[in-house]
């Protein structure tokens, strides 16, 4: 209502309103789908699409790298060690990440998560994680590729990297050598694990923090080993920091020859600076 002559008052239309409620609400239904995590299988792995959700992979242990040092460490250190074969990647797309089909390309992208399995024994899985995760995306990762897992005499191995900045000790960090190793384990997780434990109050996040959580809700043994480096990128002494891992009672079963080890892990570090080179 006019408080006086003349005076311009704004005119608000509900139709106007709900036109533009509408537009956001499909718009947000939009942006919730492009966000859905897929998970693409190759051909003969097992069905082409995650229609057949009666069809689960026989697993003994599970090994997921979350990071390229991680995935470099699984590259030439673990999967140097027998014949593996690309099975299917997850897929996902969020503001860093675009995703694109990966599934027939050799190595990780930044945009999935490549699932590969040992030929001559296929209940020994791996997963390549270098991409950017959203946390809004952790509960439906670890619900999708553990659904396609059976559960039963499962053992999960995970490895993951991050500054040496975020590591909260009461002395001083100069008096650590870095890079190094510190552990969280499942309750039902029985094997000590090959470094000491990560101490209070320090916390691990992101996708290897959200598959421990489903491994202990679930009762799954599983074990995170968690390495602390100054450098961030691809490097050669925070790979060769998980080497403490080859002890692991389930590596020892299967990686038997890492005489190519040096060689693999020389091609991967000149890789990453050709690559980061280009981008500079």
């Amino acid at each position: 209502m006019a408080t006086f002559f003349g005076e311009v008052l704004p005119v608000f239309s509900r139709a106007v309103e709900e036109e533009e409620e509408d537009e956001d609400e499909e718009i947000r239904r939009e942006l919730e789908g492009r966000r859905e995590i897929t998970i693409q299988w190759c051909t003969g792995s097992r069905a082409s699409t995650e229609s057949s959700l009666d069809l689960s992979f026989t697993c003994s242990t599970f090994l997921i790298a979350v990071g390229q040092n991680a995935v470099g460490f699984l590259n030439s250190f673990v999967q140097c060690s027998g014949s593996w074969e690309i099975i299917g990647a997850v897929t996902l797309w969020n503001e860093r990440v675009k995703g694109t089909d990966t599934v027939n390309r050799q190595f990780p992208t930044d945009s999935s998560c490549l699932l590969y399995r040992l030929t001559s024994n296929p209940m020994i899985l791996t997963c390549h994680c270098s991409c950017y995760m959203a946390d809004d995306q952790l509960f439906q990762w670890t619900e999708k590729v553990f659904g396609n897992i059976q559960k039963r005499n499962l053992e999960v191995i995970i490895l993951s990297s991050c500054s040496v900045t975020e590591y909260k000790s009461p002395s001083s960090i100069s008096n650590i050598t870095v890079p190094f190793l510190r552990a969280l384990k499942t309750s039902a997780f029985q094997e000590t694990p090959h470094c000491p434990l990560l101490e209070q109050p320090n916390v691990i996040s992101g996708l290897s923090a959200a598959v421990l959580s489903y491994c202990q809700v679930r009762q799954i043994p599983a074990v995170l080993y968690h390495c602390y480096s100054d450098v961030t990128t691809l490097d050669s002494l925070t790979i060769e920091a998980f080497r403490p891992l080859l002890a692991c009672k389930s590596l020892v079963s299967f990686v038997k020859d890492t005489s190519r080890s040096a060689e693999i892990l020389k091609q991967l570090v000149d890789m990453s600076k050709i690559q980061s080179n280009l981008y500079t």
